[in-house]
C-alpha cells in the first residue's frame, strides 16, 4: 500500500506539471499544505515533516518555480532542511513594482488588482464581528477570502487561511492569481524581459536571505569575546561595573582637557552638541561631529584622535558588545539575523543583528569552520561602472576597461586621480560644489550621455516625478509641498530630492546587478557545497570546503561575468571583483 505522501505527489504530477512552471505553495504550521497549479488546487493533510517531504519530492522530480506570499515560507523550508532552487516571491516582486517596503498580503493583493491602498480594510477579529465587518459572506460555513469590493477578507489576510488545509489550498490559488497579474504587468512594461528577469532575481534573493538567516555567519564566540574585551574591557558584572567602564573610556578623552577636569564640569561625549562645544574650546570649529569630518583634523589637537578612538570603543560597547554577542551569536558559533532582499528604497539588501555594519574590529572573529575556508569577493568601483552601463555612455564605458577606471578619466580631464574620483562620486551623489567642482564641468563636456542621465533624474526628483531603475524598481518621490516654507527651504528640499533621485538610480541598478551575481553564485555553487554567508553592500563572503576554495574563487568571477551578460549584454562595460581565499574574514585584502 502506497503512503499518502506519494499518492499526493502523483496526483499533482498527473496533471502535467513541468519544470519551471508556476506552482503556488502555502504551508500551515501544523495541518499540512496547499498547492495550486493553473486552475487546480490541492490540499494535503499531514505533519510539517510530511509537508516538507512532499515539497522536497516535487522539487527533486520537477523543480517548479514555487509561488510564495513572502520570504517567511522560504525560511520555514530552510529551517526544515529544504533548499528550493527558484521561486516567485509575491512580496519581493510587489516591492519591485510599487516601491516602498510594505508588502503584506492585503496590500499585495490590492495593488495587483488596481485597488487603492487607502481602501484596504482594517483587520478585524473573526470571533468579534461589529458594525464595520459587514463583508462577512460565507459559503458552506467558510468565510469567502475575497470581499464583494475586491479586497481580501481581513480575517484571511490576517492568518485565517491557515485554519484548515482546504483554506491553505484556496490561499495558494489566490497567490497564483497574483503571480499571473505580476507576470502580465511585467510583460506589458517598457522593458518586459529585463523587468521580468529582475523579478526572478529578487525572488531568488529572498531564498538566499532565508538561507543566510537560518544558517548564520560563522563567528567564534571566544575570539569575539576577547576582541570586545580588548576594546571595552572585561565583561561587566553589574550596572555600576558598566558605568565605571564608560567613565574610564570617557577619561581617556577628557584627560586632554585639564581645565574641564579641574572645573568639575565634564561634557557628555554622547551629546553631539556638547562635543561640538568641547572642540570649539580647543579652537576646532566643525558643523557636525561625524567621524569623516573629524578624520582630517587628527593633527589639530590630541583630543581629536582620542575622540575618534573613543567612538570606536563606544560603538563596540553599545552596539557590538557583550549583550549583542549573547543575543545574536548561538552556541554553534553562528551570528544570525533577519535578511531582506530590499530596503524599500533603492533596493539594497538589508540585515538585522548588525550584520550589515559589523565593525572592522570584529572581523577577526569571523573564522571559517574546520575543513572550510571563506572565499571573499568585492566588486571594484561598481557604481561608476554601473553608471556607464545604464546611461549607455560609450566613452565612459571605455574607461571601465582599466582596472582603475578613475585613472583614464583623470587623464581625459587633465586632473589628478583623486580629483577625478571626487568629481565622479560627486556627480552620482549630487555633491556638485567644493573639491572636484571644476572637474565636474569637465565630466559634462567629456561624458555628456552619463551626465545627462544623472541630471534628468535630478530634475525628476526635484519636481516629485517617480522613476524606475534600470531593472524596473519604482523609486517613489514625494510631491514637493512648499506650504509654510521659505524660498530657501523650498529650494533646499527640492535639491535634496534631486540628489536622492540621481543616487537612487545608480545605487538601485548596482543593487540589482549585485543580487543577480549573488543568486548566480548560489545556484552554481551548490555542486561544491558553497554557502553564501554574508552579502555586505558590494561584497560576498562564501563558506566552502577547503578543497573547493580555488574552484569557488573561479566560480565567483565566472558568475560575475555571467550576471553582467544577462543584466546588460550590450553595454560593453567591464566589471571586476577582488577575490581572495582566507580562513578569517579580517585576512582579506581591503
Amino acid at each position: 500500500m502506497r503512503d499518502p505522501d506519494s499518492e499526493f505527489v502523483d496526483e499533482v504530477l498527473a496533471h502535467g506539471v513541468v519544470p519551471g512552471q508556476l506552482v503556488a505553495l502555502v504551508v500551515t504550521p501544523t495541518l499540512g499544505l496547499g498547492l495550486a497549479v493553473e486552475d487546480r488546487s490541492y490540499a494535503f493533510a499531514g505533519s510539517i515533516a510530511q509537508s516538507i517531504g512532499v515539497v522536497g519530492r516535487l522539487e527533486q522530480m520537477v523543480r517548479p518555480r514555487w509561488v510564495v506570499w513572502s520570504g517567511a515560507t522560504s525560511v520555514g523550508l530552510v529551517q526544515h532542511g529544504l533548499r528550493i532552487a527558484t521561486c516567485w516571491d509575491l512580496a519581493a516582486v510587489h516591492r519591485l513594482r510599487h516601491g516602498g517596503w510594505r508588502s503584506d498580503p492585503a496590500r499585495v493583493w490590492a495593488l495587483s488588482h488596481d485597488l487603492a491602498g487607502e481602501t484596504i480594510p482594517a483587520a478585524v477579529r473573526t470571533d468579534a464581528p461589529d458594525l464595520f465587518s459587514q463583508f462577512s459572506d460565507e459559503r458552506d460555513g467558510i468565510e469567502l477570502p475575497v470581499r464583494p469590493d475586491g479586497h481580501l477578507a481581513p480575517a484571511w489576510a490576517g492568518g485565517a487561511w491557515a485554519d484548515t488545509v482546504d483554506r491553505a489550498a484556496v490561499w495558494a490559488s489566490l497567490a497564483l492569481q497574483v503571480a499571473a497579474l505580476h507576470s502580465s504587468t511585467l510583460t506589458t512594461s517598457d522593458h518586459p524581459d529585463r523587468y521580468a528577469a529582475t523579478a526572478r532575481a529578487e525572488s531568488a534573493t529572498e531564498l538566499l536571505c532565508a538561507e543566510m538567516a537560518v544558517e548564520g555567519l560563522p563567528l567564534d564566540r571566544d575570539v569575539a569575546t576577547a576582541l570586545i574585551g580588548a576594546v571595552v574591557g572585561a565583561r561587566p558584572t553589574s550596572e555600576s561595573d558598566a558605568a565605571a567602564g564608560r567613565a574610564a573610556r570617557d577619561a581617556e578623552v577628557l584627560r586632554h582637557l585639564p581645565d574641564h577636569a579641574r572645573s568639575g564640569v565634564l561634557p557628555d561625549l554622547r551629546s553631539p552638541g556638547q562635543v561640538k562645544s568641547l572642540l570649539r574650546s580647543v579652537g576646532i570649529e566643525v558643523p557636525d561631529t561625524r567621524a569623516w569630518r573629524l578624520e582630517p583634523l587628527r593633527d589639530a589637537h590630541p583630543i581629536v584622535p582620542a575622540l575618534l578612538k573613543w567612538r570606536k570603543s563606544e560603538r563596540v560597547s553599545t552596539t557590538y558588545g557583550y549583550s549583542w554577542l549573547d543575543e545574536h551569536v548561538g552556541a554553534d558559533h553562528r551570528l544570525r539575523g533577519t535578511w531582506s532582499s530590499s530596503d524599500g528604497a533603492a533596493g539594497r539588501m538589508t540585515a538585522s543583528a548588525g550584520l550589515h555594519n559589523l565593525p572592522g574590529e570584529m572581523r577577526g572573529a569571523v573564522i571559517a569552520e574546520p575543513g572550510h575556508v571563506f572565499v571573499r569577493a568585492d566588486l571594484g568601483q561598481i557604481e561608476p561602472r554601473v553608471l556607464a552601463a545604464v546611461s549607455g555612455d560609450a566613452v565612459l564605458a571605455r574607461a571601465t576597461a582599466d582596472e582603475d577606471m578613475y585613472q583614464p578619466i583623470a587623464e581625459r580631464l587633465a586632473v589628478d586621480r583623486a580629483t577625478a574620483k571626487v568629481a565622479v562620486l560627486g556627480a552620482m551623489y549630487g555633491q556638485t560644489t567644493g573639491h572636484g567642482a571644476t572637474a565636474l564641468r569637465g565630466l559634462r563636456a567629456n561624458y555628456p550621455v552619463a551626465m545627462t542621465y544623472l541630471e534628468d533624474a535630478d530634475r525628476s526628483g526635484q519636481v516629485g516625478r517617480e522613476l524606475r531603475t534600470y531593472g524596473g524598481r519604482r523609486i517613489r518621490m514625494d510631491k514637493l509641498n512648499v506650504d509654510g516654507l521659505t524660498d530657501s527651504q523650498a529650494r533646499s528640499r527640492s535639491a535634496g530630492q534631486g540628489r536622492y533621485a540621481r543616487n537612487a538610480l545608480v545605487q538601485g541598478a548596482a543593487a540589482e546587478l549585485f543580487k543577480l551575481w549573488a543568486v548566480t553564485v548560489r545556484a552554481r555553487g551548490r555542486v561544491m557545497d558553497a554557502h553564501i554567508v554574508l552579502c555586505l553592500h558590494d561584497e560576498l563572503l562564501v563558506h566552502v570546503p577547503v578543497d573547493s576554495g580555488a574552484d569557488c574563487a573561479r566560480l565567483l568571477d565566472d558568475s560575475l561575468q555571467e550576471a553582467v551578460r544577462r543584466w546588460a549584454p550590450d553595454a560593453g562595460v567591464r566589471f571586476l571583483a577582488d577575490i581572495s581565499v582566507v580562513s578569517r574574514w579580517s585576512d582579506a585584502k581591503d
